[in-house]
C-alpha cells in the first residue's frame, strides 16, 4: 500500500527535439517541467502535473530491443479523452497509425514515436468501470 502513482518513463532519443515535437503533437497541453545537461547530454522532463517522459538525448545509440520480439517494454499506453479527434490529428499531421478493437475500448490507436517506441492511445467505453 505504499504506491502513490505512476510518475514517469525514461526514454533515450536519437533526436530529443524530434521526440519532444512528436509528443507535443499528441499532447498539446504538455510542457517542459525541467531540463538540463547530465554527462554532457541534454535531458528534458516533458509532461503535465501528474506524469512526464524523461527524454535523454543519445544521438549515437542504436535500438537493440524490438517490441514483441524480445523481453522488455512492448508499448506505452496513454488514456485519451477523444479518439476521433486524435485520429483526425494523426491524419492531418501524416503520422502513421493502426487500430485494434476490444470490448472495453472505444478507440485503441497505435503509433510509433521518432525512436520507434510504440505508443497506445486508448479511449475507453463510457461505461467501462476501470477507465
Amino acid at each position: 500500500m505504499n504506491f502513490i502513482r505512476f510518475e514517469h518513463i525514461n526514454l533515450s532519443c536519437k533526436d530529443i527535439e524530434a521526440a519532444k515535437k512528436f509528443y507535443q503533437t499528441l499532447f498539446p497541453d504538455w510542457y517542459v517541467r525541467a531540463e538540463g545537461i547530465f554527462d554532457g547530454r541534454k535531458w528534458i522532463h516533458f509532461g503535465n502535473n501528474q506524469f512526464y517522459l524523461a527524454l535523454n538525448h543519445t544521438p549515437g545509440q542504436e535500438r537493440v530491443h524490438h517490441a514483441y520480439d524480445n523481453i522488455g517494454i512492448n508499448h506505452i499506453g496513454f488514456v485519451i479523452k477523444d479518439g476521433e479527434s486524435m485520429l483526425n490529428l494523426l491524419e492531418a499531421k501524416g503520422i502513421e497509425y493502426y487500430t485494434l478493437t476490444a470490448p472495453e475500448t472505444k478507440h485503441r490507436i497505435y503509433v510509433n514515436d521518432p525512436d520507434d517506441n510504440e505508443i497506445e492511445l486508448v479511449e475507453y467505453q463510457p461505461d467501462y468501470v476501470l477507465k
